[in-house]
């Protein structure tokens, strides 16, 4: 469903999310052993994010990636989105490009349905509400 590279952003984002802000900002060095990302892989990936708005940054002797109150109140999708496409979550499991419910593949009734509420959940839940189940104790994040 999730390509690695979108779960890397999702660990990315929900990191410099706890542990930033405009005064506190991070580089892909100080982030990729603690997300077990290879480094120069993160930097592509912290890079796009940025360029689309998901997360933010600045250059200088004290820049870096930061997580603003605007970028933490993205939805989830707008991070999957950028990273894998709109096409990807909503393509058929098995790459068949004529399937859809008037001609269903063999998994198509197996997965449409979780698969539309996995998307419906990635729209309704922002980045912040994540972040505020980790810091309540409700869901534990290791980073």
């Amino acid at each position: 469903m999730l390509s690695n590279s979108a779960k890397y952003a999702l660990k990315a984002v929900l990191y410099l999310a706890l542990h930033t802000n405009e005064d506190n900002k991070l580089m892909v060095k100080d982030i990729y052993s603690r997300i077990n990302v290879p480094q120069s892989y993160l930097a592509k990936l912290m890079q796009k994010l940025s360029k689309n708005g998901i997360i933010s940054s600045s250059r200088g002797p004290k820049g870096g990636f930061y997580a603003s109150d605007q970028n933490i109140d993205l939805p989830l999708i707008r991070v999957v989105e950028v990273i894998d496409g709109e096409q990807r979550l909503r393509s058929c499991m098995l790459s068949i490009h004529e399937c859809d419910s008037e001609n269903p593949c063999a998994l198509h009734d197996l997965v449409g349905n979780a698969n539309s509420f996995f998307i419906k959940n990635l729209e309704e839940t922002t980045i912040k509400q994540l972040i505020g189940d980790v810091k309540s104790g409700k869901s534990v994040l290791p980073l």
